[in-house]
This record gives structure tokens, C-alpha cells and sequence, in this order.
């Protein structure tokens, strides 16, 4: 297996769970100002195109997650942030706004596994992920409007297809940071662990997932990411014509196989 070449953010392989640390913890693993995006990119394209990889975990080194933005960039206009509207937009698209697109197409599962604060984009990566366990240390803000701004990198998209309009409408407006618990009751994250149990339980989830039948399980994710954008009709015919591939799939006859032997 050839890993990607990558530069704040570090790889590892153990069977087939790929996890992935943020590396920056000199700023918090902040998303701008730094590789971390491109890192996060690289490594989104090439577990599509890697068999032997089944989940991709994201963590952070250092305390935090994510801070999301450098803020002392945003206070000098400089890097990101520097130029007139049009520059900042073209800047936005360019880069950060590249995260949830390509987030939303792997094809694998993505476990966050958050080890510390994840504020404004840094918490809305750990919403780009399909599920979430948290250390108990973590805090989590949607907090773009306490600077006078909006959710920039689509985490408004995100957020209330996790947990609902008007509980991600008054998170966002207020601004709040929440605790684990609070997270935990809207739905946020899945679980709440130590933090020495942290990346430990985040691999036991998503080793149970790289143990199951793998063409069925990228067509599985598939199923769960077309289906709130598509009626139920046309979502049962897509689930037909992807039940006939899974049919024909040597995978399949060898779970059966299994089942039948006990």
C-alpha cells in the first residue's frame, strides 16, 4: 500500500483503517494558514481509489481538533482573507469550500474521532464525517456570526441534516459553545469516551465496519447519502440495480457460505 505524501497532517494504516491526525497543533490545527486542507484532500481521493482501505478515521494531535480559521490572519487581511470581496470569495472557493466536496464523495465510512475543541470549520469538519466519538475534553461552536461572519465552508448545509433546522438554527445564531453532553443529547456525536480511550474505541467502530463485505459496503454509503435527495420511487430503483450488482459479487456468496456453515 503506497500512502500519500502529506505535510501537516500524518497517515497510518493498520488493516484496513486509515487514520488520519491533523498535525498542526502549533495553531491548533487550524484549517487556514496552514496544508491541512489539501492533506485532508489528498487523502479523501486516494481512499477512493484504494481497495485495502475500508475507514478513514480523522483526529488531531495536540489539544484541539480544530480552531477552523486563523483568526490572526483574519485580524491582519492577510493570506485567506487578504483583497477585496470578489478575492475572498475566489479564495473560498479555491480552498476551503474544496473540503466538503470532496468529503462528501468518499466512498468509505469516516469516523471523527474528536480529541479537543472543534470550532467554527473545525466543527464543521467533524459534521462532514458520518459519525462522531468524542473525547469527554472536547467542546464544539459553530461561533462564525460572534465574528461577524457566516458559515463559509457549508457547515450551515451540514449541520442541519445532522440534528435538525431549529436546533442547528439556534447554534448557529447564538454562537454557543457546547459541552460533550450537550452534543451528545442533539445528536452531534455518537459517543463520549476518555481521552485515553479515544482513537482505541474510534478503531473498534470502524474496524467492525472494514470487517464487512466491502463492494457492499461503498454501495451502502452511497444508498445513505442519495437518499434525502431523492423520492422514494426512484430511491427503490437505484437500491434494485445496485442489489443486482451485490448479487453477483463473489463477497456475497461467501457471507452466505458462512451463514450456512453455522
Amino acid at each position: 500500500m503506497n500512502l500519500p505524501s502529506l505535510t501537516d497532517a500524518l497517515l497510518q494504516c493498520e488493516g484496513r483503517v486509515a487514520t488520519l491526525t491533523l498535525n498542526r497543533h502549533d495553531v491548533r490545527n487550524a484549517l487556514t494558514g496552514t496544508q491541512l486542507v489539501d492533506d485532508i484532500i489528498t487523502v479523501a481521493d486516494w481512499v477512493n481509489g484504494c481497495d485495502e482501505v475500508a475507514t478513514l478515521i480523522i483526529t488531531a494531535a495536540g489539544s484541539a481538533f480544530s480552531a477552523g480559521g486563523n483568526v490572526k490572519d483574519m485580524a491582519e487581511r492577510r493570506d485567506d482573507f487578504a483583497g477585496d470581496a470578489a478575492a475572498v470569495a475566489a479564495r473560498y472557493r479555491r480552498g476551503i469550500q474544496r473540503l466538503p466536496l470532496a468529503l462528501q464523495q468518499v466512498e468509505i465510512p469516516i469516523i471523527a474521532a474528536v480529541n479537543g475543541p472543534a470550532i467554527g470549520a473545525g466543527f464543521d469538519l467533524a459534521n462532514m464525517a458520518d459519525l462522531r466519538i468524542a473525547s469527554r475534553t472536547a467542546t464544539f461552536g459553530e461561533t462564525f456570526l460572534n465574528l461577524g461572519l457566516i458559515p463559509g465552508d457549508g457547515g450551515a448545509w451540514f449541520l442541519q441534516r445532522l440534528i435538525g433546522y431549529q436546533a442547528a438554527f439556534e447554534l448557529t445564531l447564538s454562537g454557543r459553545v457546547i459541552d460533550t453532553a450537550e452534543a451528545k443529547a442533539l445528536g452531534i456525536v455518537l459517543e463520549v469516551v476518555e481521552p485515553e480511550r479515544l482513537l482505541a474505541r474510534a478503531q473498534e467502530v470502524a474496524a467492525r465496519f472494514a470487517d464487512q463485505p466491502q463492494k457492499a459496503l461503498r454501495l451502502t454509503k452511497r444508498l445513505m447519502k442519495m437518499a434525502p435527495r431523492l423520492d422514494l420511487r426512484d430511491f427503490l430503483d437505484v437500491c434494485a440495480h445496485f442489489q443486482g450488482l451485490c448479487h453477483q459479487e463473489p463477497e456475497h456468496l461467501e457471507a452466505i457460505r458462512r451463514l450456512l456453515q453455522k
